[in-house]
């Protein structure tokens, strides 16, 4: 396995000129930020419910598609093939089991996500047409960070929810990685090789910044989502809702209101 040397900060507190800590230390506000969204703090907390569980793997499935259907697109471009894992890496499949599990082999007609997951889907398809590089940024962030804290959040979801097995739960799973500490170094050390000239470097960062501000805009919309309330409804009248139970249901009729009234939009996955 490809060793990586790691970008140090010198004796004058400076990042070193490897791109991986670049990133690090360019979206280390924004990191903290969206770790205190009210979502991932319930997460944090063991407190994560299931409608919360749902709207997010929707939203995922969204953003994940729009990713790795650029990263698919753009496999050789010289900036993407050194960090292209399709093997060890990609979740769409996993979503799409993780979605069927709770919403039926339908589940494409059945879910929708806010306009914040819409807009980061469509910078990720903007870019990968126009700017394929910057798609390191994004897939950084998300991957890492995923397989970071695949196996911790994973745990936590299964005990919040009261999960009797794995389930629903595929997404926090890498079954093509043995090691992801090992995987890790490798994956850096790939991106470190990228050869970008110093504007396109620049964007990057920049680019890195903006992928954690659209997760934190898709974290805000979500909890919005999922704060509305509504007057229950005749649970025969709405078969074709999102969730089967009583509350939930609610929750969803209030969903759909409030993607109506206060202009938050949906999409239709």
């Amino acid at each position: 396995m490809e060793t990586m040397k790691s970008a140090r900060k010198d004796e004058t507190g400076e990042v070193g000129s490897d791109l991986s800590e670049q990133i690090k230390a360019a979206t280390k506000d924004n990191h903290v930020r969206a770790e205190n969204t009210e979502l991932m703090l319930s997460y944090q907390k063991g407190q994560i419910t299931l409608p919360q569980y749902k709207v997010l793997l929707c939203s995922l499935y969204e953003i994940y598609k729009a990713l790795e259907e650029e990263m698919d697109r753009n496999s050789s471009h010289p900036a993407v093939a050194p960090i292209y894992f399709p093997q060890e890496l990609a979740r769409l499949d996993s979503l799409e089991i993780d979605l069927e599990h709770f919403f039926g082999s339908d589940w494409r007609k059945r879910v929708i996500v806010p306009a914040a997951t819409h807009r980061y889907g469509q910078r990720l398809r903007k870019i990968g047409k126009e700017s394929p590089e910057l798609l390191v940024a994004h897939a950084y962030t998300r991957y890492l960070g995923d397989l970071s804290g695949g196996q911790v959040l994973g745990k936590i979801t299964q005990k919040s929810l009261g999960l009797s097995s794995k389930e629903g739960l595929s997404f926090f799973s890498f079954p093509g990685v043995s090691s992801p500490n090992r995987f890790k170094q490798l994956y850096r050390s790939r991106m470190n090789s990228i050869e970008l000239t110093e504007k396109q470097r620049k964007a990057v960062l920049e680019e890195a910044v903006d992928a954690f501000e659209q997760n934190i805009q898709v974290f805000d919309d979500l909890q919005k989502m999922l704060s509305v309330t509504a007057q229950p409804v005749d649970q025969s009248e709405s078969k074709a809702s999102m969730f089967p139970s009583s509350p939930i249901m609610q929750f969803t009729v209030g969903l759909c209101v409030a993607l109506t009234t206060v202009g938050v939009g949906m999409y239709a996955l």
